[in-house]
């Protein structure tokens, strides 16, 4: 195969086998004769349990184990899931309740786990949870985001998790006291369900060793670590993998109650166990994304320039902490919520509150979206309050690209940056020029347009070390081995190239490994668009090593001095030799002369700093106001993500976002009655977008190389959704606000629009 260049569109390798039915996915590759595993869940969203009577359940045809919480003390499992707990903004811990693996007590949502079955089938083991005999007192439920309601935690009386806070609040306050304009603005950011193409899954094993745990998530180090505090085996004795997955978006992160569970039934039993989650199981038990309520205030001086900016916001924890929904709730607002604005001063304010829902801590397509929501809602109100056109407003308060490095007012240094240069290319690429014409004729026919603009900056969360292996095989091919896992972002792809385009070897020769904690002793999984950034810049230590490592080797083979071998991302020369040995011709000399050392080389690195991809989101939306349906007729995406490794595949990551953003804003929702359960468990009732929801989507990039790595490189993996939110919001927003309507929340359906358009209080203009 040819050697790829930098930036060349590249088709995805891993397609053939993906498209042919050639996946090896969690039910693909769980172990022949593994006997099968099902959760029974809660019915109800909060209950003391009186009793739990498994017996007729473990007296089933074909079942072979039950366990509760009560098996699992007995078998001296006393650890609990993990959460990362915050400080308060007083300097008191947050609250810490602990989450058991099975209910312990009270159930505290509907689908919270409360015993697992095993048995020979998938259907036997469902059978046996019919039989289960579960005697609760039913408690209030509490569903509102707020203090008060039936505490769901001793820890937590006022169902406060916790009130965490950043910025200078009294300058912050001193500036609004001082602003010449003050815009505030209500957002709400409706919950969504993840609902990646594979639902969660695992598989177990245990040899009386060694156990070995399989799942469908974005790492497995940190769910080796767990398991080794769970069970009390040594590292050594536990392996974790990953076989291809299905879709992660943030969700699949972090581990899950039922993996420690069927972990534990494996070494049980001594037999494989496996569990693969049913879709409306998934809706009732994944990580949930979104749901927060914020208000955001700007300050303008007299030029409208934007002196300060304030957000209170109220998240939604559902029933129980996580290993990262603290964190990332605050963190993501604290990243990129001043955006890209020359803001001096802020004040950020995040209280986390318990209700009896399911978890809420994944962020599908990216965490971004909540902060750049609500800070270009904010802009796009405060444009139309102050009478200024969007687009110059925006770049009336850009950081100027002659600032950077510059220091945001929550303490990051972005690297560089143009962004008026982006946003010009935004205007054109959209034909923004034309909006007025394409409205005028709307409107002729009775219909509503508007045009939402959202600029973004986001910051590449997540470990910034990685480390990588490149071991010679003796049939020719090459492995490289990764700390990152693919959820189909392309990975086998990029990573071939990139080593390719370094060392001239043939990409077809080149395999990545990933996912599987014997081969890859440390890892930072995927999450974040770390993954390419910092998995080349751990490739590109691993290259030096390995010609560090070739070439005194290479200098006693021609003969020449070591400081006269060059190598020159094809093969080794010297001056006085004819020999110009490729690295793959270098491996089998060293195999042949018994050089073992040199057919493995591995490296770490640490990234220096964080990189800030930031881009223009330009959406165009037409509403029928005599039926409220809202179709997105025009969307543009100028992005600057630094240098590319593979434009086509970065054009697809946008495509993907943008289409995840499209969904939470036109159809999907989350919806609880006031009993607590779900009423969207299943596709019959939840939204997801369709191939008829979506534009065509026009993407171009605009680079500015960052510094902060030797790539230039900015990640890529999230950003469609982190702009696509907010643009197609405003857009509904402006076809809207000349008809009176001043408050447009999310999702646009077509009953909540028509609603807003009958409901209008203010005069249209």
């Amino acid at each position: 195969m040819e050697k790829f260049g930098k930036s060349q569109p590249v088709r995805r390798v891993e397609d053939l086998r993906f498209l042919t039915g050639g996946g090896g996915y969690i039910d693909d590759v769980a172990p022949a004769g593994a006997l099968h595993a099902y959760v029974f869940r809660s019915p109800v969203a909060h209950a003391r349990i009186i009793s739990l009577d498994l017996e007729e359940a473990r007296a089933a045809d074909g079942v072979h184990l039950v366990l509760s919480s009560d098996d699992l003390d007995a078998a001296g499992i006393t650890t609990a899931m993990r959460a990362t707990i915050l400080d308060n903004r007083d300097g008191t811990k947050a609250a810490a309740p602990v989450r058991p693996f099975l209910a312990r007590g009270r159930v505290r949502f509907v689908g919270d786990p409360v015993a697992m079955i095993v048995a020979d089938s998938h259907e036997q083991a469902r059978d046996a949870a019919e039989l289960i005999a579960l005697d609760y007192e039913e408690l209030p439920v509490k569903t509102d985001v707020g203090p008060g309601g039936a505490p769901l935690h001793d820890e937590a009386p006022d169902n406060r998790a916790f009130d965490w806070g950043m910025g200078d609040e009294a300058a912050t306050d001193a500036a609004f006291a001082a602003a010449a304009h003050v815009v505030r603005l209500n957002v709400a950011d409706n919950r969504i369900i993840v609902n990646s193409m594979e639902p969660r899954g695992c598989f177990a094993d245990w040899d009386g060793n060694r156990l070995h745990v399989a799942f469908n998530g974005q790492g497995v180090w940190g769910l080796k670590d767990q398991l080794c505090a769970m069970t009390g085996l040594p590292p050594e004795n536990v392996r974790v993998t990953i076989p291809d997955v299905g879709g992660g978006f943030g969700m699949k992160a972090m581990p899950y109650p039922e993996y420690f569970v069927v972990a534990q039934a494996a070494r049980m039993l001594t037999r494989p166990v496996r569990w693969m989650s049913e879709r409306t199981e998934a809706m009732l038990s994944d990580n949930g994304g979104r749901d927060l309520d914020s208000l955001a205030e700007l300050a303008f001086d007299e030029n409208h320039k934007i002196t300060a900016y304030r957000v209170r916001t109220k998240c939604n924890l559902g029933a129980y902490n996580s290993q990262f929904a603290q964190p990332i709730q605050t963190l993501l607002f604290s990243k990129v919520l001043m955006g890209c604005y020359d803001v001096q001063t802020t004040w950020l304010q995040v209280e986390g509150y318990y209700t009896n829902t399911a978890q809420v801590d994944a962020y599908r397509g990216a965490g971004r979206p909540e902060a750049i929501y609500v800070l270009e809602r904010a802009m796009d109100r405060a444009a139309r309050e102050l009478g200024v056109d969007p687009w110059e407003l925006r770049r009336r308060n850009f950081i100027p690209a002659g600032a950077f490095p510059y220091t945001s007012a929550t303490g990051e240094l972005y690297d560089v940056g143009d962004f008026h240069k982006v946003l010009a290319r935004a205007a054109v690429e959209a034909d923004a020029a034309g909006f007025a014409a394409r409205k005028a004729a709307d409107g002729a026919r009775g219909q509503l347009r508007g045009q939402g603009l959202c600029y973004y900056i986001e910051s590449i969360l997540g470990d910034p070390s990685e480390g990588a292996k490149v071991v010679f095989n003796a049939d020719g091919t090459v492995h490289i081995l990764v700390g990152t896992q693919s959820n189909g972002q392309g990975h086998e792809t990029v990573y071939a190239q990139f080593l390719a385009d370094q060392t001239g070897i043939p990409a077809d020769r080149i395999h990545v490994v990933q996912g599987d904690s014997d081969l890859i002793a440390k890892g930072g999984g995927t999450g974040g668009s770390r993954s390419v950034t910092v998995q080349t810049h751990a490739t590109l230590a691993t290259v030096d090593t390995m010609i560090a490592a070739f070439t005194p080797y290479l200098a006693d083979k021609m003969g020449v001095e070591r400081e006269d071998v060059v190598f020159d991302d094809e093969t080794f020369r010297a001056p006085g030799s004819n020999m110009t040995p490729t690295l793959l011709e270098a491996a089998d000399m060293a195999r042949a002369d018994g050089r073992t050392d040199l057919l493995e080389h591995e490296a770490r690195a640490t990234l220096p700093a964080r990189s800030y991809p930031n881009g223009a989101h330009v959406a165009e939306v037409v509403i029928d106001p005599e039926t409220g349906v809202t179709r997105v007729d025009k969307y543009c995406v100028v992005d600057d993500f630094g240098n590319l490794i593979n434009p086509m595949l970065a054009e697809g990551q946008v495509h993907g976002g943008v289409a995840q953003g499209l969904g939470q804003a036109l159809s999907e929702r989350v919806v609880y009655d006031e009993d607590g359960q779900l009423l969207t468990a299943s596709f019959m009732d939840y939204a997801m977008p369709r191939a008829d929801d979506l534009p065509m989507i026009g993407f171009r990039s605009e680079p500015v190389p960052s510094t902060a790595n030797p790539m230039g490189m900015k990640g890529c993996g999230e950003a469609g959704t982190v702009g696509s939110m907010a643009a197609v919001a405003n857009a509904v927003q402006d076809a809207l606000w000349n008809k009176g309507v001043r408050q447009a929340d999310m999702p646009f359906t077509p009953l909540r629009v028509w609603e807003l358009l009958q409901d209008a209080t203010e005069p249209a203009d």
